[in-house]
């Protein structure tokens, strides 16, 4: 009886659960009522406008702008003229039925984009013969804009998604957009905002009656995040024209805050110009220029022998390891000789103490330094590690971990190295001699090398380089671009070297590039270039106390270090710690001489068809 009776009060209870479970369903509860007629409605996506993008003075470097995408829905297709389509469209036949059968197999009854990116000026002319196709339309979104022509490498650009993007970032859609390339892709998380939903009452054909329960249930897009970069974008304009017709790259820094200020790539592209309808075409352009390759951010992907400003760091070493010091004499005859070995040298200074090894780029005397660095130790091998101890304490010869995408390390050599390569720890300090001059193994990228001038700027610490100031109005406070890195060098050595800089300027190999009133250090180089003529380089910063602006310099095929790198650099530091340039003729100069016979082409600049 008792047991009958549990049995009828568990069954009553089972019930009422069920009875209240239903009434909250049928009548509490509305998400059930929106599920339920999912079956008449269609759920529109609404992008979200991308994050905003200004530089270290407020100038907008990136915003958005109204396009249209054009959408059709397969199963109302049942007249379309295909041809007049195209016609309409101003599209390839051909690309229209791709793009049908696509929608046809993909989305029947949804709609599906087979165009994407016209611009307004597209939409006034198409918006009326568009209306004359059934199941065809146009929706609003938004694309990219590009306010300053510039900066193409580091802003990147931003591509749609699709099945083999989709297969690594499933948290998008088909059709979506993301960043590919530069600050819009390793700053896409924070810049891609959020999208929203609108949920439209469709009739049995497929057709929009009108939004569902006046649009209670949709849900607004919400804005990507702001971000300030740490670029200047006066500087990077005049970078990017003083770099016209020439390849190579400017790397800019604030050595007290490791922050980017230029980022030049040359030859470069306009970033409008991979926006919109256009943005294939454009692309497939820019990336078969094997010859230029604009696409090619040459200031964080190219490496280089660092050639003469390396004697920079030689010297350092050579103070910090107590094998050298200021007094220190080597006499200069055409250069470093031992035995049959010969490094020649062009100095032609006679006797010189270490500063004067700086101005006058002596070879010998660099190369008599590092043969003492190595011969300090029982053997080669062990002397080249401390050497390598020291070089990557700079940020060389390995990824400097900058915010963004992509990098290369370059390459320091240690003794395993050339152990393997000699299959002997038994070579001596003459074999590697060339790295005294930032020659033979040693290669380095321009990012790393203004890393090292701003480390010797700020007398022996650094902090990483980073292209972004702040998020969403908060100040960046990534450790990874906060803490400063201490070399391996004494703070006291660095003045010897710093006056041998300064003395490049007044007396040395950029005299010519001195300006009045502005005390610069700098280094000039030749880098060899197996390839053709030799590679112009030049490291600098100023002023010479409190530094503001550390830069490096490669002009590919520059010939030699004062010839284009020295004065294009002089330039740059001018503008920025002045705001403006006071030598016409040398800007002149810089702007309208060109390259093109060294390169044997006709043009460094990829030409792009209107856009």
């Amino acid at each position: 009886m008792i047991r009958s009776r549990l049995l009828i009060v568990g069954v009553v209870l089972v019930l009422a659960v069920y009875v209240l479970r239903l009434i909250n369903i049928q009548l509490i509860d509305e998400r059930y009522t929106l599920d339920a007629a999912n079956n008449a409605q269609r759920i529109e996506k609404i992008y979200a406008p991308r994050g905003i993008m200004r530089d270290r003075n407020g100038v907008v470097l990136a915003t958005n702008q109204i396009a249209y995408d054009v959408e059709v829905i397969s199963s109302r297709l049942t007249r379309l003229d295909t041809v007049k389509l195209a016609e309409v469209l101003q599209e390839p036949l051909e690309e229209i039925r791709k793009q049908l059968k696509k929608a046809k197999i993909q989305a029947p009854y949804r709609p599906y984009a087979i165009l994407r990116g016209l611009m307004i000026k597209d939409y006034a002319a198409l918006q009326e013969q568009i209306n004359m196709f059934e199941g065809v339309n146009m929706r609003k979104r938004t694309f990219r804009k590009y306010p300053q022509p510039h900066g193409g490498n580091v802003m990147g650009y931003v591509g749609e998604v699709n099945d083999y993007i989709l297969k690594s970032h499933p948290e998008y859609d088909l059709g979506d957009y993301l960043g590919i390339s530069g600050i819009e892709s390793s700053y896409e998380e924070v810049l891609r905002g959020e999208a929203g939903r609108r949920y439209i009452i469709v009739d049995n054909r497929n057709r929009d009656v009108g939004p569902y329960a006046q649009g209670k249930y949709d849900m607004k897009p919400v804005m990507g995040a702001e971000l300030q970069l740490t670029l200047d974008a006066k500087l990077q304009a005049l970078g990017e024209e003083l770099m016209r017709g020439k390849r190579g790259s400017i790397v800019a820094i604030e050595p007290s805050t490791g922050e980017i200020l230029a980022l030049v790539s040359s030859p470069s592209y306009d970033p409008n110009a991979l926006v919109g309808r256009y943005r294939s075409r454009n692309y497939t352009i820019l990336y078969r220029d094997s010859l230029n390759k604009p696409l090619y951010d040459r200031a964080i992907l190219a490496e280089y022998p660092p050639g003469s400003p390396f004697k920079i760091l030689n010297a350092l070493i050579g103070l910090q390891e107590g094998v050298v010091s200021e007094e220190t004499q080597y006499t200069c005859v055409d250069g470093y000789h031992f035995g049959s070995l010969h490094v020649g040298c062009h100095c032609k200074a006679g006797t010189l103490d270490l500063r004067g090894s700086i101005s006058k780029s002596c070879n010998n005397y660099h190369c008599q330094v590092l043969k003492k660095v190595l011969d300090k130790y029982p053997s080669a091998s062990r002397g080249i590690d401390a050497w390598h101890r020291h070089v990557k304490s700079f940020g060389l010869g390995d990824y400097l971990g900058v915010d963004l995408p992509t990098g290369r390390k370059g390459f320091v050599p240690d003794g395993a190295y050339f152990n393997k390569v000699y299959r002997s720890d038994r070579w001596k300090a003459p074999t590697v001699i060339s790295l005294a001059i930032g020659q033979g193994e040693l290669v380095v990228t321009p990012i790393q090398l203004a890393n090292m001038v701003a480390a010797v700027a700020n007398r022996g610490w650094w902090i990483r380089p980073h292209v972004v100031r702040a998020v969403g109005g908060v100040p960046l406070d990534d450790p990874a671009f906060t803490t400063v890195n201490k070399t391996t060098i004494d703070p006291q050595h660095f003045e010897v070297i710093i006056q041998g800089m300064n003395d490049v300027f007044e007396s040395g190999t950029a005299r010519a590039s001195r300006l009045e009133g502005l005390p610069m250090a700098g280094k000039t180089g030749t880098a060899q270039n197996p390839h053709g003529q030799d590679h112009s380089i030049f490291t600098s910063f100023a002023p010479l106390h409190k530094p503001k602006i550390a830069i490096a310099i490669i002009v590919e095929n520059g010939y030699w270090g004062s010839r284009w790198a020295a004065p294009i650099a002089s330039l740059m530091m001018e503008s920025y710690l002045h705001d403006s340039i006071s030598r016409p003729d040398l800007y002149r100069r810089m702007t309208e001489g060109a390259l093109t016979g060294e390169y044997n082409i006709p043009s460094v600049q990829t030409q792009l068809p209107p856009y």
